[in-house]
């Protein structure tokens, strides 16, 4: 959630992930135009909106099936809430920073990320879920860690990053403690 609350500050504004990701499909598309380019980096942003939030609802739902023993359906629905509560909280607050937009459109689109997620949750597919949050708190421990190393080199500051990681950290050697006790 930490995650999310950084994404919605100026750094990450349309300005300035375009200034990065239009290059970045100029040069894998090098025919492509302007308008197809603005495409592009819309839908890469709105493609994050999903995932980020789909990865939400699941490490939620892994935490509400495993740690709390609710079960699949019951923890399913309460990892949705919580994710939209959380989508709508995100666009309040990106109403308040003045480089980035709050839209009802992004709250439908978070929510069907999470949505996603909790379906595959509730039918059963708890595994899949679990094994993702698994993949992501990794991700996010050691990809984190490689990009704090290359922010301290580069003399740039890590922001959130220091709360993150060893948070992700944390929950992977809970997860591995609760799982031990089986």
């Amino acid at each position: 959630m930490a995650t999310i609350a950084w994404f919605s500050t100026a750094q990450f504004s349309s300005e300035n992930t375009g200034s990065i990701l239009t290059p970045l499909f100029r040069w894998l598309f090098p025919q492509a135009t302007e308008p197809q380019l603005a495409l592009l980096h819309a839908i890469t942003r709105k493609t994050a909106h999903v995932t980020e939030y789909g990865v939400l609802c699941t490490l939620w739902f892994v935490a509400l099936t495993r740690e709390r023993g609710l079960p699949r359906r019951r923890a399913a629905w309460i990892a949705l809430l919580v994710a939209v509560g959380w989508a709508c909280l995100d666009e309040l607050h990106q109403a308040t920073v003045p480089s980035r937009t709050s839209s009802p459109i992004d709250v439908a689109v978070d929510g069907f990320g999470a949505l996603v997620a909790a379906i595959i949750g509730a039918s059963g597919g708890g595994r899949v879920l679990d094994v993702a949050a698994t993949l992501f708190l990794w991700a996010a421990a050691a990809g984190g860690a490689v990009v704090i190393a290359i922010d301290l080199a580069a003399g740039v500051s890590s922001g959130v990053l220091w709360l993150t990681v060893p948070a992700a950290s944390v929950a992977l050697a809970l997860r591995r403690r609760a799982a031990a006790r089986g």
